[in-house]
């Protein structure tokens, strides 16, 4: 698969998939560039039987976990203008290229989130 353009900790909206998902945003906590799947804070929680652990300090019963959601199934959203496409921009010249996120709404680079 080619480069994602959506990258860990960025704000997406679900915009495909179950109803009581549809329209929420959340931040992205993992991407699975070879699956092409992210797993979105708060969205698409399921329920696991998890067995007790005591080495692990585990307790059994039923838990909560985000489960990985299709990339092309969420759309960034932009700070200044909301949800919208990404592209891709060069910036500077010679030695100093770099390949900057776009919001293609408003067409101003899209901020780099590290942790």
């Amino acid at each position: 698969m080619a480069g994602l353009k959506i990258q860990r900790n960025d704000v997406v909206e679900v915009i495909t998939g179950s109803a009581k998902d549809r329209g929420r945003q959340g931040r992205v906590l993992r991407v699975f560039p070879d699956e092409g799947k992210v797993l979105v804070q708060g969205i698409r929680v399921i329920k696991k039987n998890v067995k007790p652990n005591p080495q692990r300090n585990i307790k059994g019963g039923v838990a909560e976990q985000e489960a990985k959601l299709d990339i092309s199934n969420v759309m960034l959203v932009c700070p200044d203008c909301g949800p919208s496409r990404v592209g891709f921009r060069i910036e500077g010249e010679g030695a100093a290229e770099t390949k900057v996120r776009v919001c293609r709404k408003c067409n101003t680079a899209l901020p780099v989130k590290r942790k």
